[in-house]
Parts: structure tokens; C-alpha cells; sequence
């Protein structure tokens, strides 16, 4: 009875905490000369391809390594 609360009272959070915004209003324009050509695209100009490409990299060998630990641990039994 006991674990029933505890996972019917962590699905109750969790619904609850998708309805709320963490920003609730657009942020104000930048000053006019804000030091660009034009105005900039929503996101800014952050390089996130060779950040990502390393993660999944390392995820990827991650994996590999579990894989490999647990095809050794069935050849061992």
C-alpha cells in the first residue's frame, strides 16, 4: 500500500509540473544598437554541433562497454 502512494503521489508531481511555464513572458527587445548587423534569430548563435557529436560519442562507447561487460559475464557462467 505504501509503494502504491509513493508512485501515485510522484505521478500527481509530475502532471502538475508540466503545466507550468518556467518563462511565462517574452523577454524585452535588445536596445538598438545592440552590436549586430541585423536582428539575431531566437536562440542566439550557440555552436552546439560538435558538443553534441561528442556526447553521443561517449554515449556510444558507454554502451559498447556495458555490452561488452555483460557478453564476459555470460561467457564466465
Amino acid at each position: 500500500m505504501k509503494k502504491i502512494k509513493i508512485i501515485v503521489s510522484g505521478l500527481f508531481i509530475l502532471f502538475l509540473s508540466g503545466g507550468m511555464p518556467a518563462q511565462s513572458t517574452n523577454p524585452p527587445d535588445p536596445p538598438g544598437d545592440h552590436g549586430s548587423g541585423g536582428d539575431q534569430p531566437p536562440g542566439g548563435s550557440a555552436p552546439l554541433g560538435s558538443g553534441m557529436l561528442v556526447l553521443v560519442g561517449l554515449g556510444a562507447a558507454y554502451g559498447g562497454k556495458k555490452v561488452f561487460e555483460l557478453r564476459n559475464q555470460d561467457d564466465n557462467e
